[in-house]
């Protein structure tokens, strides 16, 4: 039997235009969007269920590009992810449910820890066994994962990681994550020294190349300049947080298609609620430099970013930082306070996503499409604090 809805007298928010379209009717049939049309001019929509959607807006759903399905977030969120393997998936079971109740859709997992997975006996990264479980469930998010992070050697603060020490570890160790099934891979380019790159630009581009051979890309979390120039010089997909980059990089990024994944919000959580233990361990490896500086300095280079062209996505970062998988919206205000309009905020956290993890309907909404948008309370485009008013989604 054909189930439609008729989303009747919405406004729409699509991250493609600077002010909402208002008076919107979204007719759904079988979770595809039959058509969009003016209120008042809709034709007949048949047999349809109707909802009276005035007052709200519609918005495509959301795309958290930097997630850690396994992890609960707050203040010892390194410390939980030495958890056991039955307790990181049932924090994942409730990621899921709780990240799609806040209009998240889409997840990209950029790490997990290594570990035989209780369901289905097979010892790799574990978001890639929480990925094969949701693929197909209408409760849960799409999840696209990466296996572990691959760290340089003397740096990973988690027990179930990947530590190399050459470029051939590197290489064989990312063959091994793409044989489990991984996506993506996750390199980390934060090194032992902090002002030193752990991976140079060729060694990047060697795992690039086998990376992609393979139909898979690179994401490269980077917090420093260093690792992260060296990263886009190697061809990587996105620099994951890019907190302190500067305009050459970001030229160089916008002239090779990089995608910045912002994770502004993280730093805004530890501030939030004093997690003086994050705050004084980030300060010690900055010498000194408050997080309140070091805010500062991601702000700047998102702004950089944005300026030079470059693609920006969000990323909330819950599981491997303080937040939770219910506040990508939090990354979203956090772009609008460092500067960048509202509107190509939204498109942050919704489209730009889609085309970073190639998936072309992804936050998007679009006649013959798939119905991923949710509704919220109010204007996203003039206060971005709407995106927390949700108030239904049409996967539902």
């Amino acid at each position: 039997m054909t189930r439609s809805t008729l989303y009747r007298g919405g406004a729409l928010a699509d991250g493609h235009a600077p002010a909402v379209e208002r008076d919107v009717s979204i007719l759904v049939r079988d979770g595809r969007i039959a058509w969009i049309r003016p209120t008042g001019g809709e034709g007949d929509p048949g047999d349809a269920e109707m909802l009276d959607c005035s007052g709200a807006t519609f918005v495509p759903g959301l795309v958290d590009c930097h997630s850690h399905v396994t992890g609960p977030g707050g203040a010892h969120w390194i410390e939980r992810f030495n958890d056991p393997p039955e307790r990181l998936l049932e924090v994942a079971e409730h990621n899921g449910r709780i990240g799609l109740a806040a209009g998240v859709r889409w997840m990209r997992d950029v790490g997990s820890p290594m570990a035989t997975d209780p369901v289905d006996g097979r010892e790799r990264a574990l978001a890639l066994g929480v990925r094969d479980r949701w693929a197909g469930r209408h409760d849960r998010p799409y999840l696209r994962a990466a296996g572990s992070w691959l760290f340089k050697r003397g740096v990973a603060p988690m027990d179930s990681s990947i530590q190399c020490e050459t470029a051939d570890e590197l290489l064989a160790a990312a063959h091994r994550q793409l044989d489990d099934g991984a996506d993506l891979i996750k390199l980390y380019m934060d090194g032992p020294d902090v002002d030193v790159s752990p991976w140079t630009a060729s060694e990047v581009g060697a795992l690039v190349e086998a990376a992609h051979a393979r139909g898979a890309r690179v994401a490269a979390h980077s917090g420093r300049l260093n690792g992260a120039r060296e990263a886009v010089r190697g061809g990587v997909a996105s620099v994951e947080h890019g907190f302190d980059l500067d305009a050459d990089t970001a030229a160089e990024m916008a002239q090779r298609g990089t995608t910045l994944v912002s994770t502004l919000a993280v730093m805004r959580s530890w501030l939030s609620f004093g997690d003086t233990t994050t705050i004084e361990r980030f300060a010690t490896e900055d010498g000194s430099r408050t997080i309140h500086a070091r805010l500062e300095q991601a702000e700047a280079s998102v702004r950089l970013a944005h300026e030079a062209g470059v693609a920006i996505a969000t990323g909330s970062d819950f599981g491997g930082g303080s937040l939770r998988a219910n506040q990508l919206a939090w990354e979203v205000t956090s772009l609008v306070a460092a500067g960048i309009e509202p509107a190509d905020a939204l498109a942050a956290a919704t489209w730009h996503g889609g085309e970073l993890i190639g998936e072309a309907d992804a936050g998007r909404i679009r006649e013959g499409g798939p119905a991923d948008f949710f509704l919220v309370h109010g204007d996203p485009l003039s206060d971005p604090d709407a995106l927390w008013r949700v108030w239904r989604a049409a996967w539902d």
